[in-house]
């Protein structure tokens, strides 16, 4: 699972290239576009081939920055359309189960992560941000494993395995007083990781891997604020500054969560983090669903990042990230999938279309709704921000990784034409994508992935999956004791007052009157 060797030049000629042209936004405009190597050389109206050009007539095409899924993990490849009616609290008992088997095997581990890259690379996503779960350690060559993965497929990845280190138990609120002594004691076993010995796999990961083939990266990825030591998120956060490497994290993604925060720290999860020096323009939050108006206030003056996963909110019951009011705060916004058992696709052009959509719920006012630029934007650049990455991909800008997307402008979703962005973001599903390169690469060409037999690897997880699923099975039986004391830790949240004023649009309301 090689690359071919690169042709010295590549020359799109006459496509419509969508760059992503600061302040102005999205820019629509005809002309060409060279590759050289890995990097864009050239965009200009007209440029004449070099002997040894690879000429690629795109006239009707169009060329716009690859897309970026800031958040998911490739550990719940596998349980595709397996769940469904289960917030959270109670899912996580199964995809992410407290009574654990043995680790997946190393050949699955590898294949988990490749059907992701495959799936994503052939719907446009170029860039992936997988905070993968490995439990019941962090193994450095387990790690490798799935970055094998993602080098053969030719993606670019930014890639860690979640660290908690606080009992399950203990990161809820009610979960002591609901749960029988006999139940917790079963949970109550194991020496959780430390803090040293977290950060030495870290500095081991960077070492190994950080930088490999120019589009393959580590982040740092403690699992969620309640779930970490403060000892222990100070110190990632820390580790991820020295080494400008993201620090991402999961922040008030349920009610219960909501809950978490005034319960065990007296504050919101976002005001504990503030107070132990942990946000920052490093800082990735994923879900970011329940922050009121005080938590984006801080993670606008920190200049953070969310990832909003709006399918898997939706899927879990989870909620609608009040987007809008982020942009306003000044907080990068990204887009993530989540993984592909609480989403079931890889498809960032289906999450683009559901978050524009979604955040015309809550309130009437037309102006508090996002754009589709708006949305394009996250999915790109936003993206790109989020995984430390803003100056390498996320437009088309010469100097720029050569991360990039052709699609059939004579296709379904474009005619007529009539504004591309928009096409993009509600009519566009990835049926119109003619090619898809990476780092200066064609890794996808009519379909088709350039590097591998792409049946090959699906018949060997044919072979291979039937008696795996059957093993995770008998773990779903086993942990399906505690479900009844998760969904009852999900209905007492639910019953809980927090005051947030979710939408404010009243608050709004003098910003949009018309001149």
């Amino acid at each position: 699972m090689t690359g071919a060797a690169l042709p010295s030049r590549t020359l799109f000629k006459g496509a419509t290239l969508l760059t992503l042209d600061g302040p102005a936004g999205f820019v629509a405009q005809k002309g060409d576009l060279a590759v050289d190597g890995a990097r864009i050389a050239e965009i200009a109206d007209c440029i004449v081939p070099l002997p040894g050009d690879r000429v690629i007539e795109a006239g009707s095409s169009l060329i716009m920055p690859g897309l970026v899924n800031a958040h998911t993990h490739s550990s719940e490849t596998f349980f595709r359309g397996r769940y469904e009616r289960m917030p959270l609290e109670v899912w996580l008992l199964y995809a992410y189960p407290l009574l654990m088997d043995d680790p997946i095997a190393p050949r699955l581990l590898y294949l988990r992560a490749l059907l992701l890259a495959m799936e994503s690379l052939r719907n446009g996503v170029t860039t992936l941000s997988d905070d993968f779960f490995d439990p019941p350690g962090h193994d450095l060559d387990r790690l490798l494993t799935t970055v094998q993965a993602y080098e053969d497929a030719g993606i670019r990845a930014t890639v860690s395995s979640a660290v908690m280190n606080i009992p399950t138990l203990d990161a809820l609120p009610y979960a002591r007083t609901l749960m029988p002594a006999s139940l917790q004691a079963e949970l109550d076993v194991g020496t959780p990781i430390g803090t040293v010995d977290y950060l030495a796999f870290c500095r081991a990961a960077v070492d190994a891997f950080h930088g490999r083939a120019g589009r393959l990266n580590f982040m740092v990825a403690p699992s969620a604020p309640q779930r970490c030591t403060p000892d222990l998120i100070i110190a990632c956060h820390d580790f991820a500054r020295a080494h400008d490497l993201p620090f991402h994290t999961h922040v008030l993604e349920t009610k219960v969560q909501a809950v978490t925060g005034p319960t065990l720290y007296g504050q919101s999860l976002i005001a504990y983090m503030a107070e132990l020096g942990v946000l920052s323009s490093h800082t990735a939050i994923a879900h970011a669903v329940w922050v009121d108006d005080d938590d984006m206030r801080l993670m606008g003056e920190a200049g953070c990042s969310v990832a909003h996963n709006a399918i898997s909110n939706l899927r879990l019951g989870s909620g609608v990230a009040p987007i809008r009011r982020m942009l306003d705060a000044g907080i990068n916004v990204a887009l993530g999938t989540d993984g592909l058992s609480s989403n079931d696709t890889a498809r960032v052009f289906d999450l683009m279309r559901v978050a524009a959509l979604v955040q015309s719920v809550p309130g009437p006012d037309p102006a508090d709704w996002l754009s589709a630029a708006e949305v394009l934007e996250a999915a790109t650049l936003g993206g790109a921000r989020a995984a430390r990455l803003g100056d390498v991909v996320g437009s088309l800008k010469v100097g720029k990784a050569a991360d990039l997307i052709m699609l059939d402008l004579t296709n379904d979703p474009f005619v007529p034409l009539n504004d591309p962005v928009k096409h993009l973001v509600y009519a566009e599903n990835g049926s119109s994508i003619e090619l898809i390169m990476v780092a200066g690469e064609i890794v996808v060409r009519n379909g088709r992935l350039t590097r591998f037999d792409e049946a090959a690897v699906k018949a060997e997880l044919a072979a291979l999956l039937p008696a795996y699923l059957a093993g995770h099975a008998k773990v779903e039986a086993r942990n399906r004791v505690f479900e009844p004391y998760f969904a009852e830790i999900h209905r007492r949240a639910a019953r809980v007052d927090l005051g947030l004023d979710r939408y404010a649009g009243d608050r709004r309301a003098e910003r949009h009157t018309p001149k």
